[in-house]
Formats: structure tokens, C-alpha cells, sequence
């Protein structure tokens, strides 16, 4: 058993990764501001309410609960926001985990699993997207996650640190018996915003862009379940406390499913039509990004159970009905 720190755990995916810790036997530790997170969602172990920026505090947790490792969610992750405020950004994401990784190692605490992203990647020249595609952010958001990468990194050749850092693409579903699940302010991902639509609770949905090169001309993305990136940071919370090999790893299910599927799949999932509104691209926007996780099956012995969309939505669909 092992006893993990996971910032930002009070949130949508990190709570997922904490009901996955619980179940195989570990203790999650909970440390979160609930500035964006929800304290009810914190169901597997105590909660230390606090900022990544307040070093003392951390170091009090830290002392604490003494904690084999850390799982470190915490961070602002809309990239429209990044845009318009980077400092914000900055701030939060890069000075906040170097925040953590200074209380990591007053603490000795020598080993971390990092939430990082597929927007490290930005638009690539080829598809699949593998770990050794060229990272090439095209937004503060993903530059963030890229600056951190690149500090785990220097952190484990100078300090010996351990790390993990999982670049996962479009996060989606919800957990499967119904106690947690996405609540997002503002919401911005496709299928919540598509149930709401079908559901009443939201206006129509807004598909940008229906004339990508793609084959029904609208952008490919590769959705994977929320419970399966969380079975995936324990494998790697595991794999460091083997004393396995550090480094980064793709999160994907390697399907590319479209925006007009997605909303086909909605209604079928559902019984109630999508009301849709077709708009031109979003700049910024690829026509397609999906990748393969071939180095998180060899080196994590990981899977992801859920594949097909219409599986991925229906255990979303009860969370956004209530």
C-alpha cells in the first residue's frame, strides 16, 4: 500500500484517480483549494484544503501524513483562458508545481505522477501522435504543461527524482456506479455540452467547423474514459514504486471519433435529438488529433475498458439526466 498526495483530487478527473487508488489498496490524501474542485468528491481519504503556492502549507500536509508519493492534478486547464490571461496561467501551473516540487523535496518525498497533456503536442505534421512526436504548444495552456515536463525532467537528472507524466487527450464519461462525475464552470467539453443540449439544460450545440478534410468534415478526436486515465496513474503510481524507469506516457484509446458522431452517439444514447447549430472553424483548431498508447500498455501493463463512444457517453448520460 501506498499513501499518495494527490493535488488537486477534489476535481473531475483527480477524484476519479482517487476512488482508483482506494480500490487497489492505496490511500489517497487529498490536497486541493476547492477553488474549482468540490469537497464532497473527496470520499477516499482526508482532505488538506490549500493552495500549491503556499509552501508552508504544503509542507504541513506533507509532515503530516508523510505521503510515499504524489499524484499532482492541480492546475487551470482552459485554453481559451491561457490565452487571454497567461499570466494566470503561469502562476498556477509552472510556479505552482515548482511550488511542489521544492515542498517534495524538503518533505523527501521522491516520486510524482503528473497530469500533463496532448496539447504539449499542438498540431502535428503526422498522425498517430506517439511520445516522440515533437512537442510544439500552441497555447499558454500547453506551454505550461511542456515547462513542467521539462522541469520533472531536470529534477530527476539533478535531485533523483521519479516521474511519470501522462499526456492524455480528451478526457470524457463519467464513473460507472454514479457517485462522481463532470461539473465543470464554465463547461466547455463536447459530450457534457452535448447531453446538456439533448437534455434541455443547455443551448444547442455549437459545432465549429463542418468542411475539415476529415470524413464526415468535422474534427477527429480521441475521447478516453475518465475511469480508465485514472486506472492509468495508479499503474504509474505502481510503476515508480517498483523504482521503474521515469518518463512520459500518451493516454488514448488511438480511435479518432468526430463531432458529428459524437452528437449521433448522444442521441442514440439518450433517445432525445441534439439540437445543433453548424458554425465555421475555431482557429486553432486541427482537423484531427488521436494517438496510441503502445509504451503505457508495455511499460504500465495498461488498457483502456472503454473504446466505443456510445459505452464512454452512457455512463455520462445518468450524471447529466439528474
Amino acid at each position: 500500500m501506498a499513501r499518495v498526495l494527490v493535488t488537486g483530487g477534489a476535481g473531475y478527473i483527480g477524484s476519479h484517480a482517487c476512488k482508483a487508488l482506494a480500490a487497489a489498496g492505496h490511500e489517497p490524501v487529498v490536497y486541493d483549494d476547492l477553488s474549482t474542485g468540490h469537497a464532497d468528491a473527496v470520499k477516499w481519504g482526508p482532505l488538506e484544503q490549500g493552495d500549491i503556492l503556499d509552501g508552508a502549507r504544503l509542507d504541513a500536509a506533507i509532515a503530516k501524513h508523510r505521503p510515499d508519493l504524489v499524484m499532482h492534478f492541480a492546475a487551470f486547464a482552459y485554453v481559451g483562458e491561457s490565452v487571454s490571461d497567461p499570466a494566470r496561467y503561469y502562476r498556477n501551473n509552472v510556479e505552482g508545481s515548482l511550488s511542489l516540487l521544492r515542498a517534495m523535496l524538503r518533505g523527501g518525498v521522491g516520486a510524482i505522477v503528473f497530469s500533463s497533456t496532448c496539447a504539449t503536442y499542438g498540431v502535428p505534421e503526422r498522425l498517430p501522435i506517439t511520445e516522440d512526436t515533437p512537442q510544439a504548444p500552441i497555447n499558454p495552456y500547453g506551454f505550461t504543461k511542456l515547462c513542467v515536463e521539462r522541469a520533472l525532467a531536470d529534477h530527476a537528472h539533478a535531485y533523483g527524482l521519479r516521474y511519470a507524466a501522462m499526456r492524455y487527450f480528451n478526457a470524457a464519461g463519467a464513473d460507472p456506479d454514479g457517485e462522481l462525475g463532470e461539473r465543470h464552470d464554465p463547461e466547455t467539453h463536447a459530450i457534457p455540452l452535448a447531453l446538456k443540449a439533448a437534455f434541455g439544460t443547455a443551448p444547442a450545440f455549437r459545432v465549429f467547423g463542418t468542411d475539415y478534410d476529415t470524413p464526415d468534415g468535422s474534427a477527429l478526436r480521441d475521447y478516453i474514459h475518465v475511469s480508465d486515465l485514472a486506472t492509468a496513474h495508479v499503474a504509474a503510481i505502481e510503476h515508480l514504486a517498483r523504482d521503474g524507469e521515469s518518463g512520459a506516457f500518451n493516454l488514448a484509446t488511438g480511435r479518432a471519433t468526430s463531432v458529428l458522431e459524437i452528437l449521433a452517439a448522444v442521441e442514440a444514447v439518450t433517445g432525445h435529438a441534439v439540437p445543433a447549430i453548424r458554425e465555421a472553424r475555431r482557429a486553432g483548431d486541427p482537423p484531427a488529433l488521436y494517438a496510441v498508447a503502445e509504451k503505457a500498455r508495455k511499460v504500465l501493463g495498461w488498457e483502456p475498458r472503454f473504446t466505443e463512444i456510445r459505452d464512454v457517453i452512457a455512463t455520462a448520460a445518468p450524471w447529466f439526466r439528474r
